[in-house]
């Protein structure tokens, strides 16, 4: 049986029998390829929660309406990935179980893997909607096939071909971009044609897993994040596309990652963050 975490993120604190959403953090980043730090992200969101309000003026919705249990963060096997995607898998696995809905805290981008995988299991014909700066469609990156920037090709492993869609991208070798343009539903730069996939994919009764990258954000905005790229989109914009796929499509499991919270002195990306996995867990809520 899980039990409470000591800090819950802000509202997060029903018990688990009567959640119907179940938060749990892998603080991974062993294969973080440029600046480290992404393992302290849930814990950062946790603590920095309670200087939000739990209305959201966005959604006329209030966190102290929903019925999330906090199960707080993972002991994970910092030194070795395969025992670490593990340990995700088998905690995705037991909500999944329950009957309640896994939304899952990075970490790097690769524990989407772990979460994946359990969801995979139970929905086989799951897709994937991916908001990310990167493709994260190597191969293997320096030799190591589980790393950040292989975890989408690792997904397609599982599903195949015309399942991973892929917006706001902008970063990627060559490869990838290739790779991308016969195997995945690559929308690079923004959230074009997001809308009319969403009800697509709704009216076809597909189940969804949703993995927010939040390096999709404007570094401007967003500088706490290991593989920071020019451009992204703004809060808004990130805001109205997780809005929209929530409304739209079966979502079944979700995941929200990549924040590094000492890469920004100033606070404001553990802020947007907090602010981010808010809006998204009363959007899972209705």
């Amino acid at each position: 049986m899980m039990k409470p975490n000591i800090e819950t993120f802000l509202g997060c604190d029903a018990a688990f029998e009567e959640a119907k959403i179940v938060l749990f953090g892998a603080p991974f980043d062993s294969t973080t390829s440029f600046r480290p730090g992404a393992r302290f992200g849930p814990s950062a969101m946790r603590h920095e929660s309670f200087g939000l309000e739990t209305y959201s003026p966005y959604q006329q919705r209030d966190l102290a309406d929903c019925n999330v249990f906090d199960s707080g963060d993972l002991e994970l096997c910092i030194g070795d990935a395969a025992i670490a995607l593990s340990q995700i898998e088998e905690r995705a696995e037991e909500i999944l179980t329950s009957g309640k809905f896994p939304l899952l805290l990075g970490g790097e981008h690769l524990v989407t893997l772990g979460a994946f995988r359990a969801v995979f299991k139970k929905y086989p014909a799951v897709h994937v909607i991916q908001f990310d700066a990167h493709c994260d469609l190597r191969d293997d990156y320096l030799g190591a096939k589980l790393s950040h920037a292989c975890v989408m090709r690792r997904c397609h492993d599982l599903v195949g071909d015309g399942k991973i869609h892929q917006f706001c991208i902008r970063s990627g070798d060559r490869t990838e971009f290739e790779f991308a343009s016969a195997h995945t539903d690559l929308h690079p730069f923004g959230f074009d044609g997001l809308e009319t996939l969403a009800k697509t994919l709704q009216k076809d009764k597909t189940p969804v897993y949703l993995t927010v990258d939040l390096d999709c954000l404007d570094p401007s905005l967003f500088a706490g994040t290991g593989t920071p790229e020019a451009g992204g989109v703004s809060f808004s914009a990130l805001l109205s596309a997780i809005l929209t796929v929530c409304e739209h499509a079966i979502i079944v499991g979700a995941d929200l990652n990549e924040l590094a919270p000492m890469l920004d002195a100033g606070g404001v990306s553990t802020a947007t963050a907090c602010k981010t996995l808010r809006e998204l867990i009363l959007a899972l809520g209705k």
